[in-house]
């Protein structure tokens, strides 16, 4: 977890951090923030909130996700047609059993290549490979598995609604895949070979942490 540093700033940290929540966390500009701000007698300009968000924005939001709950190991992947501006996309979801949304991807085709880019997107963000995976589209989703040196066993008689489970052995050894989601996969090579996500946003983490936490909201 990367430690901020607040020196030479006139207004202490509580308030700067209580500033960045309110305009991630709500649909707030930054001279609503102002005017929240100054109902409780701090005078910020709506142009220093910006600065403190394009500063520590970033940070904070890593912060989160490195102290974040880490989600179940049992992921469902899915694909769905959306419209946008009259153009027909695939919106790629991942969701875990829990009913959190993992991670989503807007991609023209629907193919192995974009299951390997959603699976390589959420395996760098969470640091671990799930045990089992629920997909509605079984062909894509083994060939990425495999090129990313995953194991998929396919349980034919679990299949319903033309949806199949797969469960995963990482790195191809069925005896080492992982219990929990508390437990860390081995690094792979391929994964470290991969620059760091920066698909993530300050607003959507700093978002997520107010639904897992309520120690974020730090002022009355």
């Amino acid at each position: 977890m990367k430690s901020l540093s607040f020196k030479r700033h006139r207004f202490p940290p509580e308030i700067i951090r209580h500033a960045i929540w309110l305009y991630g966390r709500f649909t707030l500009s930054f001279r609503d923030v102002e005017e929240l701000l100054a109902e409780r007698g701090v005078d910020a300009s709506y142009e220093t909130v910006r600065r403190w968000f394009l500063k520590f924005g970033l940070s904070i939001a890593a912060n989160i996700r490195h102290s974040g709950p880490r989600p179940s190991d049992h992921w469902h992947l899915d694909a769905m047609v959306i419209t946008i501006r009259g153009n027909r996309y695939w919106l790629w979801r991942a969701v875990d059993n829990e009913g959190e949304v993992l991670d989503f991807l807007v991609q023209r085709r629907r193919n192995t290549k974009v299951a390997m880019k959603l699976m390589i997107k959420l395996l760098k963000k969470y640091g671990f490979a799930p045990t089992r995976i629920v997909t509605d589209h079984p062909r894509s989703y083994p060939a990425a598995f495999r090129a990313m040196g995953l194991t998929a066993d396919h349980d034919r008689g679990l299949r319903a609604n033309n949806r199949q489970r797969i469960h995963i052995s990482p790195y191809g050894d069925a005896s080492e895949s992982s219990s929990g989601s508390n437990r860390r996969a081995r690094p792979n090579a391929f994964l470290l070979s991969m620059p760091p996500s920066i698909t993530s946003s300050p607003t959507n983490d700093i978002c997520y942490a107010d639904r897992t936490s309520s120690s974020f909201a730090l002022a009355p």
